[in-house]
């Protein structure tokens, strides 16, 4: 695998100097089907995700970068390795077991927001939260509105919304728990790129200035661009691991990754 720095990039430092990480897969592997069909989406992939950073995870079409974001979340179980938040081993646990763990440990933006359209704004930031029977830290709930632009916006319901705000109401109920990690799968492919470039920035905000541990598939350079570090995945398998992405070097890499 092809790294930008001989630094630990898969927790931030040196085994010595780093906590351990906040997700990681370790030895990965999903085969969809059986027999001559059958499909390896992850073959062998070791990766982690450290507290307080901002991942892109890229690659071609079929790369196995929703598999792994899946498969990281418990959303998908793996072939063969292990899955871990934390000291977690999501292999471990009954259906029952992930889903409580996924409401208060982690959260994920789904591409198509997956927003519930009886329920107003608000009422789709606080449901996890609801349905796991906690209350929402109010000035916390505030403070991610405000920064959202979602205070006028509250009362609506999904289809009341833009594509960006709609969006913005998916992060905000993934953010709203405080989870160890966000998972993103392709949170900008169905905006605009103003209200695009409005959602990276929020994100790569909350890595910096709140700690939140984000880890974001997408297949746009640019997008790439707002993480602090792009991994690159081909045919199942972790191929680059880059530092401080920009558009620029993120296209090189594909490009080698193509090749």
């Amino acid at each position: 695998m092809r790294t930008s720095s001989t630094r630990d990039q898969a927790t931030g430092g040196s085994p010595d100097e780093s906590p351990a990480p906040v997700a990681r897969l370790v030895g990965a592997v999903k085969t969809y089907g059986s027999g001559p069909g059958a499909v390896r989406a992850l073959n062998g992939v070791d990766v982690a995700f450290g507290a307080g950073a901002f991942t892109a995870v890229m690659g071609p079409s079929g790369s196995g970068k929703s598999t792994l974001l899946h498969c990281g979340v418990g959303l998908d179980r793996l072939t063969e390795g292990t899955a871990l938040i934390g000291g977690t081993d999501l292999g471990l646990l009954r259906d029952r077991e992930l889903t409580l763990l996924r409401r208060t440990r982690v959260g994920f933006v789904f591409q198509a927001f997956n927003l519930i359209p009886s329920l107003s704004a608000r009422e789709n930031i606080t449901l996890p939260l609801d349905l796991a029977g906690r209350a929402p830290d109010q000035g916390f709930f505030d403070e991610l509105i405000g920064a959202l632009g979602l205070s006028s916006r509250l009362a609506h319901r999904p289809s009341e919304l833009s594509g960006g705000q709609q969006q913005r109401v998916a992060i905000a109920r993934a953010l709203l728990g405080r989870p160890d990690i966000v998972f993103a799968d392709e949170p900008t492919g169905n905006l605009d790129s103003r209200a695009g470039a409005e959602v990276l920035a929020f994100l790569r905000h909350a890595a910096r200035e709140r700690g939140q541990s984000i880890v974001m598939v997408t297949h746009d350079p640019v997008a790439a661009g707002y993480a602090d570090r792009a991994v690159f995945l081909s045919d199942g398998n972790l191929v680059a691991d880059l530092a401080a992405p920009t558009r620029e070097s993120v296209l090189a890499e594909l490009q080698q990754v193509a090749s």
